[in-house]
């Protein structure tokens, strides 16, 4: 693929004429061309003629994409062997933070997921035009050999170059086998909604090979089953499984965004029960794109972006209640349920529709009733199961055999599409075997391919093998500390450009109050992951601590979780309590001692680049806090394979 609208050499930029330039970028351009993009571009293809003329060696990439943000940097210049990714800002009179962990992230992107930007310099380069010129603030590299952000006005950009180049330039590099080089972008699942609301293909934003592959597999085996489903007007249910990580939520979100892209009239929607995924994906879809239709000059409104939004995702439930209210066909044909074997059994349903919602009587469990509400539809309809395993944290949920037995009993006429690893022994009457539906390769931390199964052995109590597999995750940093302080300097350390930190605690966690760690006070799921670093309300403040309710779906790039004696260490194995009025007590319910470890399962894997956890010394003045309980949760962690700082 080409990544660049325009690939062009310094002598050839000055043999082509503007209108040709301008007329390259927008054939490439997938939407009409608004007045304020034209007017950038001419800004920009006539600064390109002058830094033509001072760089006659080097190569240039217009709009070069960025992948895993679904973005594309407005310049690439490729010059002594070293890579500068610059992005304008018309207009600017200073250089906002913000832009400047904008092209910073660009530089990340390159250099931690297009392989022929592994090894060169990269320098990103703010270009603010109208703003004073700071190049006397000297060049400061990372280990990686990625530099910090270097700020310009547009008389400063070329000058800049030639600077870094005379004094940090080496061996030539080739600008087309440099583009030809493979991306393998992991996007987070934010950046991933975004991209995918945007128009990006899921072979953009996601690793190429077998992750790419296996998504596009699954997505094509299930919109081929829906126009069938259309064709024949039957209604059908797909199963999608996957390893942890595998981007099952991707391929639900990247199911929704392409049908409503390609057949509106279906009104294909991503339902989730999980509210804080459900608040932050949608105002960052909400907010993305807001600042991309200021970008292009087109006029919208935070309130039109979040109803868009909130039609596109939606809470589970919401949707459930609006069909209780109604007899009525919902308006969507293709529903995506995220997290489906967490629908609730009968029992939790009964119960909460007879106490909160005044339905007397009711006896369906959640799986059956939403079931119900799509069978409404007298021709066609189609719903999509994403189905994960190992972190269920909540009473009542029912699993996926619910789905099933619904089917079973209820809906026989629906045609069911299940993976080959879904076992089940429900007699389902029209059963298809889709070996597509079940993605084997996970995609999510692209430092660790193996932390799911190393945070499974640590949590399973099996200190051998979890420090097998941590001699595989040599370039993902597991650290331990008995100060909170040190941990939050290493997060703030190791984060860059647009990347996020936080931390992390069990909601029964309460004996880490003493620390400032308060798990009864709520955070505001949108902002902490979403709001800026000087926001105090940020993940990136390092002040509140999210739970595994707050980030379960979701997650960082830095995190530091705090351990507390809520799942401890005695008798060579994990012991399960909680918190009630003045001491701690034993978890004896088998499942609720499944929701504590499946709690520390779930924030043991929210980080995306390293973890450090952070476990008390203690006190022997406080029972509930005494330095026996926290030495022996710190001793084991150890033997795992955490290496102790501080």
């Amino acid at each position: 693929m080409n990544r660049a609208y325009i690939s062009i050499s310094a002598g050839k930029v000055i043999q082509a004429n503007d209108n040709e330039l301008l007329g390259q970028l927008a054939a490439r351009l997938p939407f009409a061309l608004e007045p304020a993009q034209r007017l950038a571009w001419e800004y920009q293809i006539t600064h390109l003629r002058e830094l033509a003329t001072d760089l006659p060696g080097a190569h240039f990439f217009m709009e070069f994409l960025i992948p895993r943000m679904g973005r594309r940097a407005d310049l690439v210049v490729i010059a002594s062997g070293i890579i500068f990714v610059v992005e304008y800002k018309l207009g600017a009179r200073q250089y906002d933070r913000s832009s400047m962990e904008q092209v910073y992230g660009y530089g990340l992107d390159l250099k931690h997921f297009h392989e022929t930007s592994h090894g060169p310099p990269i320098v990103p380069i703010l270009v603010a035009t109208h703003a004073q010129d700071d190049t006397e603030q000297p060049l400061q590299w990372d280990e990686d050999g990625l530099a910090k952000p270097m700020r310009v006005n547009t008389a400063g950009l070329a000058p800049a170059i030639n600077f870094v180049c005379r004094v940090w330039g080496g061996q030539a590099l080739d600008p087309l086998d440099w583009e030809a080089g493979r991306y393998r972008p992991t996007p987070t699942i934010v950046e991933a909604a975004q991209a995918l609301y945007r128009g990006h293909d899921v072979e953009e934003i996601s690793r190429s090979e077998a992750g790419a592959e296996n998504l596009t597999h699954t997505a094509d085996y299930v919109a081929s089953a829906i126009e069938t489903a259309k064709r024949e007007r039957r209604k059908i249910i797909c199963f999608i499984t996957g390893v942890p990580g595998s981007g099952k939520t991707l391929a639900g979100l990247n199911l929704a965004t392409a049908r409503q892209r390609a057949h509106s009239d279906e009104h294909a929607v991503f339902l989730s029960g999980n509210g804080p995924l459900v608040e932050v994906l949608r105002e960052a879809l909400a907010l993305d794109a807001v600042a991309k239709a200021r970008e292009v000059g087109q006029t919208t409104s935070k309130t039109k972006e979040e109803r868009r939004a909130a039609a596109f995702i939606q809470n589970i439930h919401h949707f459930r209640d609006d069909a209780l209210s109604s007899a009525a066909a919902p308006i969507e044909k293709v529903a995506v349920f995220d997290e489906a074997q967490r629908a609730w059994d009968v029992e939790q349903t009964s119960k909460f529709m007879q106490q909160k919602k005044g339905q007397l009587g009711f006896s369906m469990s959640e799986p059956e009733f939403l079931l119900s509400v799509m069978d409404r539809h007298d021709d066609w309809c189609a719903i999509i199961c994403l189905v994960g395993g190992g972190q269920e944290i909540n009473t009542g949920e029912a699993g996926i055999d619910e789905w099933l037995r619904a089917l079973e009993r209820s809906f026989p006429h629906w045609q069911v599409h299940v993976p080959e690893t879904l076992e089940h022994s429900c007699a389902i009457q029209d059963e298809v075997g889709a070996p597509a539906l079940h993605l084997a390769t996970s995609i999510r931390s692209f430092r660790a391919e193996r932390l799911s199964d190393f945070v499974g052995h640590v949590v399973a109590g099996n200190s051998d093998a979890a420090k097998h597999v941590r001699r595989e995750l040599d370039n993902f940093p597991l650290l331990i500390t008995r100060d909170l302080d040190l941990a939050r300097q290493w997060l703030r350390t190791q984060r860059r450009g647009n990347e996020r930190s936080g931390l992390l605690a069990s909601s029964n966690a309460v004996r880490l109050k003493p620390h400032g760690i308060f798990v009864k006070a709520k955070i505001e799921p949108a902002k902490w992951f979403l709001a800026p670093t000087e926001d105090v309300r940020s993940s990136d403040a390092l002040e509140d601590a999210a739970t595994e309710f707050d980030v379960q779906g979701l997650e960082l790039d830095w995190t530091c979780l705090c351990w507390d004696a809520n799942f401890r260490r005695e008798d060579g194995a994990w012991q399960a309590l909680q918190f009630k009025g003045t001491k701690w007590q034993a978890v004896n319910d088998v499942a609720r001692q499944t929701f504590v470890a499946n709690s520390y399962r779930v924030l043991l894997t929210r980080s995306r680049q390293g973890l450090v956890i952070f476990v008390p010394e203690g006190s022997s003045e406080d029972s509930t806090r005494s330095p026996e309980m926290y030495d022996a949760i710190h001793a084991f962690l150890l033997d795992c394979g955490f290496d102790a700082f501080g």
